[in-house]
């Protein structure tokens, strides 16, 4: 027998041949939320770069959709899983693709009103089932017990650092 870690034992530590403990339980629980969204991204990014996007315009797109009408900028930003620094430039892509539209305020040219295009909504439908099933098969292993549960941990892990 050799001094190798048990690999179902030993979770994130054997996964990544880690040979000493962790320094505690926190930095454990940061590394395998880093491990598993690594993971859980890649996924979602290759399905969305199928359809010739990125995480952060497929987000944009469903907030326009969701919200049902034309939304400033910096109100897309604001709605925006992740921070997104450049918002124009992304609104900018999307626009380049005919995915959205923009559009000049007539009462105020310095505001922007940005609207989701026939074309946007298509490639939202088209995948809509798509992402549906990625999620399904990537939490197929929970009751939806553990995923409320998991849910409010996260929620409490980001609220923690307000």
């Amino acid at each position: 027998m050799t001094n190798a870690p048990h690999n179902k034992e030993n979770g994130l530590a054997a996964e990544i041949g880690k040979r000493t403990p962790f320094t505690s339980l926190k930095q454990e629980a940061y590394l395998n939320l880093v491990r598993t969204h690594e993971q859980l991204a890649c996924q979602f990014a290759r399905l969305l770069k199928q359809h010739g996007l990125s995480d952060p315009q497929y987000n944009a797109l469903r907030i326009l959709r969701g919200e049902g009408k034309p939304m400033q900028t910096y109100q897309i930003a604001e709605r925006m899983i992740t921070s997104q620094t450049d918002i124009s430039r992304l609104v900018d892509r999307l626009e380049a693709n005919a995915l959205v539209e923009r559009e000049r305020s007539a009462e105020d040219r310095r505001v922007v009103w940005v609207t989701l295009t026939k074309q946007g909504s298509a490639i939202l439908k088209k995948l809509d089932q798509p992402v549906a099933d990625l999620h399904e098969s990537q939490f197929a292993a929970f009751s939806d017990d553990q995923l409320k549960s998991l849910t409010k941990l996260l929620y409490a892990a980001r609220k923690s650092e307000e």
